[in-house]
C-alpha cells in the first residue's frame, strides 16, 4: 500500500457563489474524496469492519447518489441514470425513497467494483458540470448541503479505514508516518473563567449550517470555568494507573456495565506492549505520546475521568476550585459544592472530557455514540449514513 503524500487542504464553504465559483468548489470537494483513497487497493475500499462502519467504496458511491437523486434527476433535463439499481444500493436512510441495502451488509457489495463506482462519480460530475454552467442561484443551498454531506463522509472514510486497519494483525498504515511535533511537558492546567448569564447560541448568520444548528436562541448559563489545555495521554495513563478502569465508584452505571461486559482497560486503539502502551493511528501502530491529547474515549470514560480528577480538587474560600496534588484535573468546576460534570469538546479549550484526534495525526473526531465499545468509542459522525 503506497503512502499518501500530504493532501491539499479541503476547501472552505462558499456562500452566495457565482456559477463558476460554485462549480469550482464542487469540483474541489469531489476530487478531495478521491484523493483520500487514491493510494489504497480495491480490497481496502471494499471491506467493512463492523456494522456501524461502511466500506470506503460505498461512501464514494453514496455521496454521488445524493447529487444524482436530489439535483440531477429533478433539475437536469435529459439526465440518464447511470444505473437505476444504485438507488437501492447507495441510499442510506431516506425512507421516502424506498428500500435500501441494510447497513450491516454493505461490505457484501462486491459489485459494482471500484472502477464502476469511479465511473459513476465521473458520470454524475459531468451532469453536475452541465447543471452548474447556467443560472444556479436556486441551487446554492442544495449544492452546499451536498458538499457538506460529502465532507462528512470524507471524515467517515478516514474513521472507518482506521477501524478497519486496526483489526488487521499487520497494523497497516494509511499514510506515511509524519515526524512527531516537538512538545513540551504539559503542566497543571490553568482555568479561564466565564461569567455566564443570558447568551445566544445556534446559527443565525450567513454561511452554511445544518438545520439542527438553529434557530438562534437564548439560554441561561451559570458562571463557569474551562481548563486551558486538553487532557493528555499522560493524564489518562495516571487515571489508568490509579485503577480508573477497575473502580466502579467512578463510573455511571451504564458505563460500568460496558466496562465489565467488554473488558475496557484503555482508550480504543490502545494496545499494551512490553515497552509500554501503543496506539493504532492512521500512521500505523505508534507509541503513545504522553503530552498529546487523549483520543478515542467514550462519554462514559470521559465522565469517569472527570469524577476521578474532581476528587483532586477542593473548594477555595471564594467559591472557586483549585487543584491539590494532581496535574490532570478533568473538569471545569462551577462553584464550591456544585457537582462537576464533564464537558465534551472537539478542539482546544476544554481539556476535561476532550474527544480529540490526539497522539499525533489521526482521524477527525465527532460526537460519540453509546451502546457498545465500537459504537460508544469508535470515531463516527452524526451523518454516518
Amino acid at each position: 500500500m503506497a503512502p499518501l503524500d500530504d493532501a491539499a487542504p479541503l476547501p472552505a464553504p462558499l456562500r452566495g457563489a457565482s456559477a463558476r465559483a460554485l462549480a469550482a468548489r464542487y469540483a474541489e470537494v469531489r476530487s478531495a474524496s478521491e484523493r483520500l483513497v487514491s493510494h489504497l487497493s480495491p480490497e481496502d475500499l471494499s471491506a467493512q469492519s463492523m456494522p456501524d462502519a461502511s466500506p470506503a467504496k460505498w461512501h464514494l458511491a453514496h455521496t454521488t447518489w445524493f447529487f444524482e437523486t436530489f439535483l440531477l434527476v429533478p433539475r437536469l433535463a435529459g439526465h440518464d441514470l447511470f444505473d437505476p439499481r444504485f438507488g437501492y444500493l447507495f441510499n442510506s436512510y431516506y425512507e421516502a425513497l424506498g428500500p435500501r441495502q441494510p447497513r450491516p451488509q454493505r461490505g457484501l457489495l462486491t459489485r459494482p467494483g471500484l472502477d464502476e463506482v469511479l465511473a459513476y462519480r465521473a458520470h454524475v460530475d459531468a451532469g453536475m458540470s452541465r447543471l452548474l454552467s447556467g443560472d444556479c442561484d436556486e441551487l446554492v443551498d442544495l449544492v452546499e448541503l451536498g458538499l457538506a454531506h460529502e465532507q462528512q463522509h470524507q471524515e467517515l472514510i478516514l474513521m472507518d479505514l482506521l477501524h478497519l486497519f486496526a483489526q488487521s494483525p499487520l497494523k497497516p498504515a494509511y499514510q506515511r508516518p509524519a515526524p512527531h511535533p516537538a512538545t513540551t511537558a504539559a503542566g497543571a492546567p490553568g482555568w479561564v473563567g466565564f461569567s455566564g448569564g443570558l447568551v445566544e447560541i445556534g446559527h443565525g448568520g450567513e454561511g452554511f449550517a445544518f438545520d439542527n444548528e438553529g434557530p438562534r436562541h437564548k439560554v441561561w448559563l451559570e458562571p463557569f470555568s474551562l481548563a486551558d489545555r486538553l487532557v493528555t495521554n499522560g493524564d489518562w495513563l495516571a487515571f489508568m494507573a490509579d485503577g480508573g478502569y477497575r473502580r466502579p465508584d467512578l463510573w455511571l452505571a451504564d458505563g460500568w456495565a460496558q466496562v465489565q461486559a467488554e473488558d475496557w482497560q484503555a482508550p480504543l486503539y490502545w494496545e499494551e506492549a512490553a515497552d509500554g502502551w501503543r496506539a493504532m493511528t492512521l500512521q500505523g501502530l505508534v507509541p503513545v505520546a504522553p503530552d498529546c491529547p487523549v483520543a478515542h474515549v467514550s462519554y462514559y470514560e470521559a465522565d469517569a475521568y472527570a469524577t476521578w480528577a474532581a476528587r483532586a480538587c477542593r473548594p477555595r474560600r471564594n467559591g472557586s476550585m483549585r487543584l491539590k496534588a494532581c496535574r490532570c484535573a478533568a473538569i471545569s468546576p462551577i462553584a464550591a459544592g456544585s457537582p462537576p460534570t464533564p464537558r465534551i469538546r472537539r478542539a482546544r479549550g476544554c481539556a476535561r472530557c476532550s474527544v480529540t484526534s490526539g497522539n499525533g495525526p489521526a482521524a477527525p473526531m465527532a460526537p460519540i455514540r453509546a451502546s457498545s465499545r465500537r459504537r460508544a468509542r469508535s470515531a463516527s459522525t452524526t451523518a454516518s449514513s
